[in-house]
């Protein structure tokens, strides 16, 4: 189990920075036989993405919503995102297929939902918390003194993380 890191930290990171959110509402907990497909195969999508340094996922958080699971996803590209979603041999594409044939038998039984977010600028702060979120798909950093404030460290450049790293 992580350790919780004391003090004030945020995350440091350059480039491309895409926020992905997706995750399942189940309207019928009785349909197990509709649910549960999908259920499974989002865990074997995460494991074929971490082990392939290429993939472009930085990392996730797994989080329970009030009409479901849902995944928090962390990308360096939006182009790596949709290429791994469009990638015939990829787990993605299969389970997509069967999850839309097996809805079609009980409309409305199980729901899918993605949000894509390109960030231009993130803030974030972490105070005696365990290894999660930005921090933990890219670089967990002290808070600067200059960064103090959720304000500066916005401000303070395209990420949180630009304006930090160069103050630590």
């Amino acid at each position: 189990m992580s350790k919780v890191i004391p003090g004030r930290h945020t995350h440091s990171y350059d480039g491309e920075l895409v926020v992905f959110h997706i995750g399942m509402q189940i309207n019928r907990w009785w349909r197990p036989d509709l649910w549960l497909p999908a259920f499974t195969a989002m865990p074997r999508m995460l494991k074929e993405l971490s082990i392939d340094p290429d993939s472009g996922l930085l990392g996730f958080e797994l989080l329970l919503g009030s009409g479901g699971p849902y995944v928090v996803q962390y990308w360096s590209s939006i182009d790596k995102l949709y290429a791994y979603a469009s990638e015939p041999t990829a787990e993605h594409r299969p389970a997509w297929t069967r999850f839309n044939r097996a809805v079609r038998k009980a409309p409305g039984a199980v729901g899918i939902w993605h949000e894509t977010f390109l960030v231009e600028r993130a803030e974030s702060i972490y105070v005696s918390t365990k290894p999660m979120g930005l921090p933990k798909a890219t670089s967990h950093v002290p808070v600067a003194r200059a960064h103090d404030r959720a304000r500066a460290r916005y401000e303070g450049g395209r990420t949180a993380a630009s304006g930090v790293a160069s103050d630590v």
